[in-house]
């Protein structure tokens, strides 16, 4: 599956982002996630790369059940931070041989491990890795893009070269960080266009899942809770669970059908291996013959 040629079509395109099972416990309560998910038929799914090539393995095997045992679509993530070129290859041969059609490029985190040591020769950005596949394999190739500014960049605008960079080195298209207010985006797509970024850019949707999970990652990833946002979050129980997942879902949605609304080419949910939200958002747009 080459995921370039489904924003093709004239229908947004559904795609949902897992990462790796670690152990039987969590492989079973995966296996439940896909199954609840998979009657939704979403385009194609994907699999995360851990930091320092630390999921391997898990993103590996993860990826076989998915084509193999559900028969799903599936991208692959790979984060190059710290690895060999030879590292690299071995990843994208197995992925290669797993039935991987398209593979999405991250440069990636630092190890939190304080004895990691990066291999001299690794890929210091994603435009470089992006070049480095390109000129090795035939695989469609994805980054990511950030509506709000990486959390490392000098400026938006310094973070949209950077963009331009990757998809000048060979990336087909651009998945976006998450964020709460859908203004970011469409200025974000808006400047891209400006830059002469002309590959599809696909909006990330993240739903509340829990009060805590929600404004930890808005601080690691640089994502801001807007006001409406943050009051209703502060007027809810954060232990009431069904009262979260809602106020998540109905936030989400409202920001899925101005998206839509405005043509977007696509939709990817942040599942965080979950499926309650996810399944819900979609069905709900579904009725409203968005999807």
């Amino acid at each position: 599956m080459r995921v370039a040629e489904l924003y093709k079509k004239k229908r947004p395109v559904i795609s949902m982002e897992f990462f790796p099972f670690r152990d039987d416990k969590t492989a079973e309560s995966f296996n439940k996630t896909i199954d609840t998910l998979a009657p939704l038929n979403p385009d194609y799914l994907s699999v995360t790369f851990g930091a320092g090539g630390s999921t391997r393995d898990g993103s590996a095997q993860t990826i076989n059940t998915i084509i193999k045992e559900k028969m799903l679509p599936c991208v692959a993530y790979i984060a190059g931070y710290g690895l060999s070129p030879d590292e690299i290859c071995k990843v994208l041969d197995q992925y290669q041989a797993q039935g991987v059609e398209t593979i999405f490029v991250l440069r990636g985190d630092k190890p939190q491990k304080t004895d990691f040591i990066p291999h001299p020769k690794s890929f210091a950005h994603a435009s470089d890795l992006i070049s480095f596949i390109r000129d090795h394999y035939d695989f469609n190739l994805g980054c990511a893009g950030y509506p709000e500014g990486h959390v490392e960049a000098q400026s938006l605008e310094r973070d949209i070269e950077y963009l331009k960079l990757k998809v000048d080195a060979g990336a087909q298209y651009v998945v976006a960080q998450y964020f709460y207010d859908n203004a970011y985006f469409f200025n974000y797509e808006k400047q891209c266009r400006k830059a002469g970024i002309d590959v599809p850019i696909i909006p990330g949707i993240m739903p509340v899942y829990t009060l805590k999970m929600t404004r930890a990652l808005s601080k690691i990833c640089g994502t801001k809770i807007p006001e409406v946002l943050g009051q209703k979050m502060d007027t809810i129980d954060g232990e009431d669970k069904a009262a979260v997942l809602d106020l998540g879902i109905n936030f989400a949605l409202d920001q899925c059908l101005e998206l839509l609304e405005k043509g977007v080419s696509g939709l990817h949910f942040y599942t965080m291996n979950r499926s309650h939200s996810t399944r819900e958002i979609i069905r709900r747009l579904k009725l409203e013959g968005l999807l």
